[in-house]
Formats: structure tokens, C-alpha cells, sequence
């Protein structure tokens, strides 16, 4: 623990505040949609895959790193498709909004509800009774009938009378009035309830998994009320703790004030509590394991400044630089994605051949990354003086012109072009420079030919900037 401590006060800022609470809050969301849902099994799974690969990581093993970042994009896959629902049903809860708070709601319906059910328990009459939450349900539930009709103890005896078209769906509870009745569940997919149950219970099993939703069920062969919710079943034992049930749900629409809802508080504190103790472990091993430190060879561009005005390069110049860096893992990692380069000052540089030995001072670098050796550990570069000349400007024939046609005379404007070019004995053998190439193979009549000026680095024009060169090609 006093190393975590140590860990946050040392990488501490709003940015790593935030990381943590938004891991903080899906693995809150995710909690409670598995809690509903009854996938454990496969999470515990997911959960142990991730704490071995964060000690492998931890550990330097690399077989294992091998292992999980070779498989880790197949695996990402199968686990949308595996979490497809629970996926679904997080997002759906994160972008789900509040309901309408009812202010004049009837405080007597808890007690009507709960009345009718201990009715039809009492006559064996199967029933189902659904109050949505926070999330809907249209896309969940199928079939029945439109209702809007206001309570009543005789109403809701009538719709689960046996002979009642719409006696084995379900009915449909908004604020203080029926919707619908004869809707259909959808029928749960897990293992949560024992198969001795009926049809009523799986489809309200179903409901409860998929939405938060409460749903009340009559049993017809036990004559016993259930309460379905978060994906759970509780018998009901009588009609104070049905009503309660309707209440504790409604209280947590808002529609009531939580006057006594200290417990379920206290419960969600402690989930979400339990999200940022395990959201700030997992932050801090992950921070430990990227605290490693590191070697790794690094290749980098060479970026060389210009000389002064009277000296230009000339020979062959190294163009890479192989570092040899050292630093915690973080730090290599980013360098690797955005490399930093050698910087060569050629501004301070008297004319000749110069070695320069490549250290930390040409590069930048984080602090906490340090520079071991390089390869090459030395450069040399040439600086020559600059004279002006002036050099023909020839075309750049190439091909040969279709059929019979040949090449009456070429002209070429300018003819010639005033440059810089370093005082060396190649140099003194510069007295030409070529244009971009000319193909003879679409022309077939006199043609005026615009082009550019190709010339070597080290020949420079001396007003700046290259001349557009016209070129006008007679043919016979």
C-alpha cells in the first residue's frame, strides 16, 4: 500500500485523476449489469487472463508477452461477440435517461398491488405484474394490449382470469396506471432458477436479467408471489414486504424521497468504493510494470543545419544515427512511436573536413532517458567554399520522336543560368545543368515544352530560385 501511495504522489495530475475514475466507473457499470446478468464465470476468467498477463509484464517474461500480444486481437473479438449483450446492455444503461418523477403519485397502489396478488395467489390464479425502471423495456417485451386503464382490485382479478385472452402475458405498470396486459417476456438464458419453475418464472427471470426492472409473479400450482429483480428471485412472505418491494423500487426512480433508503446507499457506496480501490490497483500496477527500466537500440534521422553563406556540404553524408538509450519503459515506448532526431549545427563550421562526435548534447531527450553509446559514434562532414559560374542549360532528350519525324533544331530559353557551386576539383568540371525530361515519343509537330531545372545539392541557384525553362523542339 505505501508503495501505491508512493506511485500516486509521484505520476499524480488531473489526467491520471481522470483515468482512474473512468476505469472506476466501468468497472462500476459493468458490476452491476454481470450482477444482473449472472455472467461470472466468464469475467472471472477475463479477470485471471488479466492478472497473468500484467505479472508477466511485471516480470519481464517474455513468452508470455509474446503469447498475449499475438492472440490479444483474436481474443478482443471473440469477446465482443461472447459479451454482445452484457456490451449492449452497458451502453444502453450509460446513455439511458432519468425518468419523469411523478409528484402526485397514489400512495395507495403499493398496497392495492400487493392486495390483488395475495388474491390471486390465494385462488391459485398465475399472474404477472411488471414496473419498469430507469432502462425501457419496449425493445424487450413483444405482443399484448393497449390498456390505460387506472387500478383496481377487480381489474387486474379480471385480466388473470383464466378465461381472459391475455391472462398468461404480463401487465404493464407505468406511474399509477395499467398500459398493457397479454405482453410477452423475453425467457431468460440462464441457470439462475431451477427448471422445476415455469414458464411465468423463466420469462420473468429474462426481464429482470436484461433491464432493471421489478416484476412481481403469481404461481398458480404454489400459490406464492415472487419478487424478480437485478436478476434475482425472492419469495415474497406477505403483503408488507410486496408493497415494501414496490416502494424500494419506486423510491429508486425518485418518485418517492429516500427516507429509508439508507441501506441500498450504503450498498452502492460500497460498489462503487470497491471499483476505485480495484480501478487504483490496477493503475498502479500498470504504472510499476511501465517503471521498468529499459534498453533499446533506436534509429533516428540526422537533421544538419545549414553552414554559413560562403561554405556548402559536399561528399556523402550520413543520413541515420542508431541510439543506444536506456529508461523506464514508458518513456522508450513513446520515443519509439515519435523518434527524435540528431541535429548537426554546420552554422559554426570553418571550411574542410570535420569529425563531430555524436553526443546527448545533439539530441533531445527526456530526462529520465539517458544515452548509452550511438552508432556511428562520430560523423565527418566537408565544407567547401562557393564560387558563381555560369552553366549551359541543356534539355533532357529522351526516346526518339514516332515515324519518319526527326529533330530540326532545339531551343532552349535561357540558355544558361548563373549558379553557386562549392570550390572543389569536381566542380571545376560543372558547365552544364539538365532539365526535367523531355519524351520524344508524343510529339509529332513543333512543340513548346515548359520545364524545370535538375541539378545536383550542391549546385545552387544564385538568385534563390531556379528559372522556368522553355524549350521549343523543331521537327521535320
Amino acid at each position: 500500500m505505501g508503495l501505491t501511495l508512493a506511485l500516486i504522489q509521484e505520476y499524480i495530475s488531473w489526467r491520471a485523476v481522470l483515468d482512474i475514475l473512468l476505469i472506476s466507473a466501468g468497472l462500476f457499470f459493468l458490476y452491476r449489469t454481470l450482477l444482473r446478468l449472472g455472467t461470472w464465470k466468464i469475467m472471472a476468467g477475463i479477470l485471471l487472463a488479466l492478472l497473468v498477463f500484467i505479472l508477466a509484464n511485471a516480470l519481464n517474461l517474455t513468452g508470455i508477452e509474446w503469447i498475449y500480444q499475438n492472440v490479444s486481437h483474436v481474443a478482443v473479438l471473440g469477446l465482443i461477440v461472447i459479451f454482445q449483450p452484457e456490451l449492449r446492455k452497458v451502453l444502453e444503461k450509460a446513455v439511458s435517461a432519468p425518468p419523469h418523477r411523478l409528484k402526485d403519485m397514489e400512495t395507495g397502489l403499493q398496497t392495492l398491488i400487493a392486495e390483488s396478488l395475495v388474491k390471486l395467489a390465494k385462488e391459485r390464479s398465475g399472474a404477472i405484474l411488471v414496473f419498469p425502471g430507469k432502462e425501457p423495456i419496449k425493445d424487450k417485451i413483444s405482443g399484448g394490449y393497449q390498456l390505460n386503464a387506472v387500478p383496481s382490485l377487480p381489474l387486474i382479478c379480471s385480466i388473470f382470469d383464466h378465461n381472459s385472452p391475455g391472462h398468461d402475458g404480463a401487465v404493464i405498470i407505468e406511474g399509477n396506471r395499467l398500459t398493457q396486459f397479454g405482453v410477452r417476456l423475453p425467457m431468460s438464458l440462464s441457470t439462475r432458477i431451477s427448471e422445476e419453475y415455469g414458464t411465468r418464472h423463466h420469462a420473468a427471470m429474462g426481464l429482470a436479467e436484461q433491464t432493471d426492472a421489478l416484476v412481481l409473479v403469481v404461481s398458480e400450482e404454489r400459490g406464492q408471489v415472487s419478487i424478480f429483480t437485478n436478476g434475482s428471485m425472492q419469495p415474497a412472505q406477505g403483503l408488507e414486504e410486496i408493497a415494501q418491494a414496490i416502494i424500494n423500487h419506486q423510491m429508486q426512480l425518485g418518485i418517492f424521497r429516500r427516507d429509508s433508503s439508507f441501506k441500498i446507499r450504503k450498498r452502492t457506496l460500497l460498489q462503487a468504493g470497491a471499483s476505485l480501490v480495484i480501478s487504483i490497483a490496477f493503475w498502479s500496477a500498470l504504472m510499476l510494470s511501465q517503471r521498468e527500466v529499459v534498453e533499446r537500440v533506436l534509429p533516428v534521422s540526422i537533421d544538419y543545419t545549414s553552414p554559413a553563406n560562403e561554405l556548402v556540404l559536399v561528399g556523402d553524408k550520413a543520413n541515420e544515427v542508431k541510439l543506444h538509450i536506456t529508461g523506464p519503459k514508458t518513456d522508450i515506448d513513446n520515443l519509439a512511436m515519435n523518434p527524435p532526431s540528431v541535429k548537426i549545427d554546420l552554422s559554426k563550421m570553418a571550411k574542410g573536413t570535420q569529425t563531430i562526435i555524436i553526443t546527448s548534447e545533439n539530441i533531445r531527450l527526456p530526462k529520465s532517458v539517458s544515452l548509452l553509446d550511438t552508432s556511428p559514434q562520430q560523423l565527418k562532414v566537408t565544407l567547401a567554399a562557393v564560387m558563381e559560374k555560369r552553366v549551359a542549360i541543356s534539355p533532357q532528350i529522351i526516346g526518339k520522336l514516332p515515324g519518319s519525324l526527326k529533330i530540326k533544331k532545339i531551343t532552349v530559353s535561357p540558355e544558361s543560368v548563373l549558379v553557386t557551386v562549392p570550390v572543389t576539383r569536381e566542380s571545376k568540371k560543372i558547365d552544364e545543368v539538365l532539365t526535367t525530361p523531355i519524351y520524344l515519343e508524343s510529339i509529332s509537330a513543333d512543340s513548346k515544352i515548359f520545364c524545370k531545372i535538375i541539378a545536383r545539392p550542391t549546385i545552387q541557384p544564385a538568385a534563390k530560385r531556379w528559372p522556368d525553362v522553355e524549350v521549343f523542339l523543331e521537327v521535320q
